[in-house]
């Protein structure tokens, strides 16, 4: 890549920050003349926007200039197993609009898929957006995903899932980038955008209906060869119960601790727990055998967590997803275990805490992954004409 070019130029200017051209100069040791043509391919794409002057220092005020994160917009989709959340973001991560529905994965590609864009569609009126405005599309799906394609592999809980072409579907009706991981993934991604933005090594744990784990080591995500790192779901638990897991073995994490595990536990002790929802309404209401079994749960977790941390030594651990609502029981049973059995050197920082993003981390995991890819330095080349 041109050191000299727009794409690279602009990825100074994405911080928001407003510069003027003699900054820029300064900053790359570009000619002047070389920045202000660079500013003028820039501001056509409506990406730069001027902003206004700087002071002056004698004579004419300079004027400057910023990243325009409104310019465009993004379609951010994140499915569950029986519900999906759509919103429309800027480029900046920030939402403009967004909807909950309750939507079973195990319908199937098509009617979901359909579905999503009905959805996306709706949001784009509602917020006054023609639809040659949307820059990209970004999907988070419950299960294994070949990111390079974005198609599921193998995934276990999405029947007539395995293989299916998601962008090629999806670009039927929004012909831009769509970029397809796994749920987690994204939601890594984006508590780490919009909450630690500053930490290098973060890990976001999901607790629903399977467990996983996003991992996001030296600032960037680790997807893995086939896409499937960090599915904690599926290590064995040290000493566990031998229970039968989906995935045909015994004792995995999932089938010891994940939400439906514990539910069931629950139901043999004779409650009613048919959902993640009621088992968190459970323990808000104080039930005390709901809350003995979602700490243990913890705790469960915590042990293979302690693995992880001696391994990759993060800073930071988010726990997040309909089991996490719980709170402070899933996370006290999981940092006794995670703080007693992992090194005293790879826990002496760490932070064990819960998510911040309110449930949204993973629509704006899905609009990070889509800004990432269409403001990088090769793609802003291709927009302005002057790729290498």
């Amino acid at each position: 890549m041109r050191p000299n070019s727009a794409g690279s130029l602009f990825q100074l200017l994405r911080d928001g920050q407003p510069r003027t051209r003699a900054d820029l100069a300064a900053t790359t040791g570009l000619a002047r003349s070389t920045v202000a043509a660079r500013i003028e391919d820039l501001l056509a794409t409506g990406l730069l926007a001027p902003t206004g002057e700087a002071a002056s220092t004698g004579g004419r005020p300079p004027a400057t200039f910023a990243f325009n994160p409104r310019a465009r917009v993004v379609v951010a989709v994140d499915l569950g197993v029986s519900h999906a959340r759509v919103a429309v973001t800027d480029l900046g991560g920030h939402v403009l609009a967004e909807d909950t529905l309750d939507l079973a994965i195990a319908d199937g590609p098509e009617p979901v898929l359909d579905r999503v864009v009905e959805v996306a569609r709706a949001l784009l009126r509602e917020v006054g957006r023609p639809e040659s405005d949307v820059a990209g599309m970004g999907v988070g799906l419950p299960g294994p995903v070949e990111h390079a394609s974005g198609r599921p592999t193998s995934p276990p809980i999405m029947p007539g899932w395995d293989g299916f072409d998601v962008p090629a579907r999806l670009g039927e009706a929004f012909p831009v980038p769509i970029l397809v991981d796994n749920d987690v993934n994204i939601m890594a991604l984006g508590e780490h955008e919009a909450v630690w933005p500053d930490v290098d090594d973060l890990l976001f744990v999901k607790i629903a209906t399977g467990i996983g784990a996003g991992i996001i080591s030296d600032g960037t995500l680790q997807r893995g060869a086939q896409g499937a790192a960090g599915d904690l779901g599926h290590i064995a638990v040290p000493g566990g119960a031998q229970a039968p897991c989906r995935c045909g073995n015994l004792g995995c994490l999932e089938a010891v601790a994940g939400g439906p595990a514990v539910a069931a536990a629950l139901r043999e002790q004779g409650l009613e727990v048919p959902s993640n929802a009621a088992l968190v309404d459970l323990i808000r209401s104080g039930n005390l055998e709901a809350t003995l079994a979602v700490r243990q749960a913890g705790r469960e977790i915590g042990a293979v967590l302690a693995t992880c941390v001696n391994l990759l030594n993060p800073s930071v651990i988010v726990i997040g997803g309909a089991v996490a609502a719980a709170g402070e029981h899933l996370l006290a049973g999981i940092r006794e275990v995670v703080y007693t059995r992992s090194l005293p050197l790879a826990t002496q920082h760490l932070r064990i805490v819960a998510s911040r993003t309110a449930g949204r981390a993973g629509v704006l995991g899905a609009a990070a992954m889509v800004a990432q890819h269409v403001l990088s330095p090769e793609q802003i080349n291709a927009l302005v004409g002057s790729a290498d």
